[in-house]
């Protein structure tokens, strides 16, 4: 832990800060949704005086408007502190990570960036499903892990039943230390118990530059900016590059860190995590997990970089107008930078012209992308169904991965089709446990094991129910029923567990006879009919009126499951006609009728489809 490294000193704002690993902490706070990271974030950058009194707001390191919007923590945030201790300053680099499963990929990278990690567990609710999820990451990451317990203060609260889960079901035996992030209790106790358990970083400023890069994104003014933890060596402006992976050679223009606020630095050293801005232009030149050394290094093995994530929900993406085709394009790219989690790859459907295949994590990750895609890029986009992939094997014995019915070999060449299934953690009060397994069922779980936990008090225990799902049934609904289930008690995380055989259909959606590509789906046999109800009368609501009637169907090949209509409008073509002969009435009905033929047939696949029909079929898909 004190590794013998030549002492190092730089000056920021004229102050003499020490910069040797022996006085580096990095460290990040994985915790289950909601339990309280981003605010002891608050209160741990409030006592190192990161920000002014002023300066600070809640959640300060949620910088996202969708984050504001929806109360979650979507990318990680890295903020460099200082913390003196028995007269010595130590520097500080928290990493506040997601809680949400959708942006776990968040969280392990956010873990190779560290040497420790908090596990922050709520007092009042306990160990739920995604703090044991984060906790396997840490263990593999070989992470020191320090338990917190925070909400101490609410009358719920059990720090004893609380502790024991901690050393039960996480295997943590260091006494937990007790907060509240809210009031600000016990914080300081918690950074010098940083700064005394978890290890300062291992690496030598005399060896040759090795650097890996965690994180980036796009800022308008600065361009492409990259978060790079150093492991060995330094990185100063006007130095040359060179990332080992793509093969990229680019020029340091600034270095520095975050405060939160940006501080440039004359330099970066061993132990630091920091940021490097290098007029980056071309997006694909940098790969998350990647090494960078300098230039005319002779280092050409790269470090261990971060296992790719592999989607699990997937959808294609076009520009609502197609002359913005290169700015979806681009505005993708700069996601991608962000979010290493994002799959983007080029499709085209006859119907929506060219687009992108994009593959999420989640739904939640799916929405948080569109939203982003409309607040931060202002662009509009058509999504279509989204699906998971499937696995078709075709009696050539050809193996296919699709998750969309556009791209289906006939059926007479499929010999049959796999669906993906995972493996899923759920823990619920014991009152909660026969709703949770009705819901299960429903979604046709298959129940492994069930074991008790010690509950957070006397009158509840805690059940962790082990369960295979196949994939299409948790990703649209399962964790908004199961909160719903067990009045918001109830937590579940999982993860791949192999494709099995399946009934899986190709469900089309027609409009005025016409395909609807982006409500086309691929589904379980027993729920199509159900789906294909549900999206024609959504699509009956929503679609504009015209002066012929509009057929909204549902099939599975050649047969109708399910259809609907839309009302035509009807103008009043007798109401001049005040008395006289009906066949004058008659006339005037026929020449009407034969209009509204004439004009359906002039506009034959012209009926529009609103975005918002769309976006209503997608979230009652299951």
């Amino acid at each position: 832990m004190d590794k013998k490294i030549n002492n190092k000193e730089k000056t920021i704002n004229n102050k003499e800060v020490v910069f040797q690993n022996k006085y580096i902490r990095n460290f990040a706070i994985i915790a289950h949704i909601d339990h309280g990271k981003s605010t002891l974030s608050d209160r741990i950058i409030e006592k190192c005086g990161g920000l002014s009194e002023r300066e600070m707001k809640s959640q300060v390191l949620d910088s996202l408007d969708v984050e504001k919007e929806r109360g979650i923590t979507v990318k990680a945030q890295c903020v460099s502190l200082k913390y003196t201790l028995d007269n010595q300053e130590y520097i500080i680099n928290l990493i506040d990570t997601p809680g949400h499963v959708d942006f776990s990929y968040e969280v392990k990278r956010s873990l190779a960036a560290c040497e420790g990690a908090v596990v922050l567990v709520d007092a009042s609710q306990g160990v739920q499903a995604q703090t044991m999820a984060n906790v396997y990451n840490a263990i593999d990451e070989d992470l020191f892990m320090m338990p917190v317990l925070n909400k101490v203060d609410l009358p719920s609260a059990d720090a004893e039943a609380c502790t024991d889960q901690i050393r039960n079901l996480l295997g943590i035996e260091m006494e937990p230390l007790q907060v509240s992030a809210k009031t600000g209790k016990g914080v300081e106790k918690v950074i010098e118990s940083i700064i005394e358990n978890i290890p300062s970083p291992i690496g030598d400023i005399n060896k040759e530059t090795r650097a890996v890069l965690v994180d980036g994104w796009y800022d308008k003014y600065a361009g492409v900016v990259l978060l790079v933890k150093i492991i060995d060596g330094s990185l100063r402006p006007k130095q040359g590059i060179k990332m080992i992976n793509t093969g990229s050679n680019y020029t340091i223009e600034n270095v520095g860190i975050f405060t939160p606020k940006r501080v440039e630095l004359k330099e970066l050293t061993s132990g630091m995590v920091g940021f490097m801005i290098a007029n980056i232009r071309d997006l694909s030149d940098c790969k998350l997990g990647d090494t960078i050394v300098l230039k005319d290094s002779t280092i050409t093995e790269s470090l261990p970089g971060f296992k790719e994530m592999r989607p699990v929900v997937f959808c294609g993406i076009y520009p609502a107008d197609s002359s913005d085709y290169e700015t979806l394009k681009a505005s993708l790219e700069k996601l991608k930078l962000n979010d290493g989690s994002l799959l983007i790859e080029k499709i085209n459907m006859p119907s929506l012209g060219s687009g992108f295949r994009c593959g999420f994590l989640g739904l939640l990750h799916l929405e948080v992308t569109q939203q982003r895609l409309d607040q931060e890029f202002d662009i509009n986009v058509i999504m279509t169904s989204p699906s998971v992939e499937y696995k078709i094997i075709k009696k050539d014995g050809e193996v296919l991965f699709l998750n969309h019915p556009s791209e289906m070999p006939e059926v007479n060449k499929i010999d049959f089709i796999e669906e993906p299934w995972i493996k899923a953690s759920v823990i619920v009060d014991e009152e909660f446990l026969g709703n949770t397994i009705v819901l299960c069922e429903e979604k046709r779980g298959r129940q492994e094991s069930m074991e008790y936990m010690s509950g957070i008090n006397e009158a509840s225990k805690r059940i962790i129910l082990k369960y295979r799902f196949p994939l299409s049934d948790i990703i649209f609904d399962f964790n908004d029923k199961l909160k719903s289930a067990t009045k918001g008690y109830g937590s579940f995380e999982y993860e791949d567990d192999g494709y099995e055989v399946s009934n899986i259909v190709a469900v089309s959606i027609l409009v005025d006879g016409i395909k609807v590509d982006a409500l086309s789906t691929l589904i379980y046999r027993d729920h199509a009919e159900s789906y294909g109800r549900n999206a024609c009368e959504i699509l009956r609501d929503n679609i504009k009126r015209h002066l012929f009637p509009i057929a909204v169907q549902a099939a599975i090949g050649g047969k109708i499951i399910a259809r609907e209509t839309v009302k035509p409008l009807r103008k009043d073509v007798t109401a001049k006609c005040y008395g006289g002969d009906a066949t004058r009435k008659r006339k005037l009905l026929e020449k009407q009728k034969k209009g509204k033929k004439k004009m359906k047939e002039l506009m034959a696949g012209k009926v529009s489809i609103p975005q918002k029909a769309i976006t209503n079929v997608l979230k009652r898909k299951n």
